[in-house]
């Protein structure tokens, strides 16, 4: 069983897409959502191809509640 919180889960999946997206670093200080905001900000977010991919369903994304 994955150990992770959810709190945990968001910020590793925050900075991967950030590191998909960009060379730089990730901002220091933000954290989880605020660092999701802030990589879909990007000017390359919208060209990030599993935004774009077939398997991706509506049931495989998790938006806040």
């Amino acid at each position: 069983m994955d150990s992770m919180d959810r709190n945990e889960r968001l910020h590793r999946e925050a900075v991967s897409l950030w590191r998909a997206l960009s060379a730089d670093p990730p901002p220091s200080g933000l954290r989880g959502a605020r660092l999701l905001d802030a990589a879909m900000h990007l000017k390359l977010a919208d060209k990030y191809d599993r935004f774009h991919s077939p398997h991706l369903r509506p049931t495989q994304i998790v938006r806040p509640r």
